[in-house]
């Protein structure tokens, strides 16, 4: 990311990795905070959504009273960036998750929750992603895959025929935990995804 101000990056806070991507977040030089409440939204250039328990999470922005204007901001164009938990959260449709259990919508995407197994089928790999060179080192933890993709998500990486990264306009999402696994690169790729979202058009 080049030019123009530093952006300010909220971090979902709610439940997961929270720790993990501020520190990522830090070490790139981005000013990083915490989001709990409506008024953290305020001023933020991007978000990111992190890894975690999408149930807990799901019912945590509603404790929080931030669905709504969270879905708002990201309707409006805010850049966000889930991973694992994050994707699910941002997704159109889930399966396999709690009958109440209702994602933000703003990810034209059916995620399947938990779809490569339980916390014992858990697995690094390295995987080529789209964008990036050479090959990022991806740790799946009770990770989603998405199962159905609509027509303007462009698809980044898959495993086994499916996408475990995708970007749609300003939103980018990876069923890993690039937070974890201390690779940088999609974090880069999400300040890349602000950068483009802020700039004035014609340029």
């Amino acid at each position: 990311m080049t030019g123009g101000p530093d952006p300010v990056v909220g971090v979902l806070a709610l439940q997961g990795d929270v720790a993990e991507h501020l520190s990522a977040l830090a070490e790139l030089g981005v000013l990083a905070r915490p989001v709990r409440r409506p008024a953290d939204l305020q001023d933020l250039d991007g978000i990111v959504l992190p890894g975690g328990e999408s149930t807990t999470i799901c019912r945590l922005l509603d404790v929080f009273g931030l669905r709504a204007p969270l879905r708002d901001r990201l309707t409006a164009g805010l850049p966000a960036f889930g991973s694992c938990a994050g994707m699910i959260v941002l997704a159109r449709e889930i399966l396999d998750g709690r009958p109440d259990q209702r994602p933000l919508g703003v990810l034209d995407a059916v995620v399947r929750r938990n779809a490569f197994g339980r916390q014992v089928d858990s697995f690094e790999t390295d995987l080529a992603v789209a964008g990036l060179e050479g090959p990022v080192r991806a740790v799946f933890i009770r990770a989603p895959w998405i199962e159905q993709a609509g027509p303007d998500v462009q698809v980044l990486a898959s495993v086994a025929g499916h996408p475990v990264a995708v970007r749609q306009g300003s939103v980018l999402a990876t069923s890993f935990h690039p937070e974890i696994a201390g690779d940088l690169r999609l974090h880069r790729m999400f300040l890349d995804v602000i950068a483009d979202s802020t700039r004035p058009l014609g340029r």
